[in-house]
């Protein structure tokens, strides 16, 4: 009777483990796979959409509270209050159409994640600027949220 208790905890204690194992990677592919893909470049186009928009209760939705910014004029901008008002700030002084397409997404672990993206902003007078935008993303209560955005124009070429 011993023997075959000590069997059947050791057999349970192996089908526990195997079903933690298979539960962790399905989350894993589930927070790294096609789905959360989908759900970054979402995310992405929410953004553009609340900055063309000035949509500032989307904004708060979307970003974490310390998300930190850093221009392409160098300014820094931290916290959510700061970056949004710096965000409304220049969709005022620079108008124009704004496009930003995701050309890789790149997952770290379970929760963490960057994209990187062209950012063209065409302005009123036909001229477009040309950038790049690197966001970096955490998933927060299963939903993806912009922790920090970086915005940087290309290097001239010799």
């Amino acid at each position: 009777m011993f023997i075959f208790l000590a069997m059947t905890k050791n057999a349970l204690l192996f089908l526990s483990v195997i079903a933690i194992l298979a539960g962790c990677s399905s989350a894993r592919q589930m927070a790294s796979g096609p789905q959360a893909e989908q759900a970054i470049h979402k995310l992405i186009d929410q953004y553009s959409l609340a900055r063309a928009t000035k949509d500032t209760a989307l904004l708060k939705q979307i970003l974490i509270p310390e998300i930190d910014q850093l221009v392409s004029s160098g300014e820094w901008r931290r916290g959510i209050r700061t970056a949004i008002r710096g965000m409304q700030r220049s969709s005022t002084n620079n108008p124009g159409t704004r496009t930003l397409t995701i050309e890789q997404v790149r997952f770290f672990n379970r929760g963490s994640a960057v994209a990187d993206a062209r950012y063209v902003i065409e302005n009123p007078d036909g001229s477009a600027r040309r950038m790049w935008s690197t966001f970096i993303l955490v998933l927060d209560h299963k939903q993806w949220k912009i922790a920090a955005i970086r915005n940087m124009l290309p290097a001239a070429r010799d």
